[in-house]
């Protein structure tokens, strides 16, 4: 499939699922309320899961399926169990360290997105691919992977740290969806387990921080050193 050359139809389905996991980072990005981080990742996940289906129908991946249905199981599901669990165990219900307010650092997000538009134009203008889909791909990818960078700068909260993370690499893996949708199965799947062992191992962080440092601020983490 060339992302270039797609129906109508196809283009604008995957132009209202990116768009939509973009609102939904926002979403995380503008709210203290830690629940409001997860549910809206885990809605972004499904929304990356229908995505992967997409493109495997339209692009003939039957691959694709699977990565869709791991994608629900692991992303939609298993790892927001995982992480709400962390939540209930620890009583915390929002974030308190934080640099930005969540006004000010959607501002820095709307920003962010423009300068991610700017470079997908250039990228698009260059390759002859201007006013396709593939600059929507590039725009949604790199605003997601900002806000993911913006969560982890501006928030010191343990959760919001790994759903920073988690954030930053749904955008990643949205764009290769939509832009290498032949990536081997095998590399899709590794990346799915990859993000399994980054939830257990801030799980066992913040309990370290927790026994050690009576906070879940990684900011903490500057006393435990030595």
């Amino acid at each position: 499939m060339i992302v270039s050359q797609l129906p109508p139809l196809a283009a604008s389905l995957f132009s209202l699922i990116a768009i939509a996991c973009l609102l939904l980072a926002f979403v995380m990005l503008g709210s203290r309320w830690l629940r409001h981080y997860l549910y809206a990742f885990a809605l972004e996940s499904w929304l990356i899961a229908a995505l992967s289906a997409s493109v495997g129908y339209y692009g003939h991946f039957p691959e694709l399926y699977l990565i869709a249905i791991l994608t629900v199981l692991f992303r939609g599901c298993f790892l927001p169990y995982l992480i709400l669990r962390i939540i209930r165990r620890l009583n915390v219900a929002r974030e308190v360290h934080v640099i930005l307010q969540p006004s000010t650092s959607l501002v820095v997000g709307a920003f962010g997105v423009v300068f991610a538009l700017s470079v997908a134009s250039r990228i698009g203008l260059s390759l002859g691919l201007a006013g396709t889909v593939v600059v929507l791909a590039l725009t949604v990818m790199l605003s997601i992977k900002l806000i993911g960078f913006l969560m982890l700068t501006v928030r010191h909260e343990a959760i919001s740290q790994v759903l920073g993370l988690l954030v930053l690499e749904n955008g990643i893996f949205l764009g290769a969806q939509i832009l290498v949708p032949g990536m081997p199965l095998l590399i899709e799947i590794v990346i799915l387990f990859d993000l399994l062992i980054v939830v257990v191992c801030f799980g066992i962080l913040v309990r370290y921080l927790i026994s050690h440092a009576g906070t879940t601020s990684v900011l903490a983490l500057n006393r435990l050193v030595g």
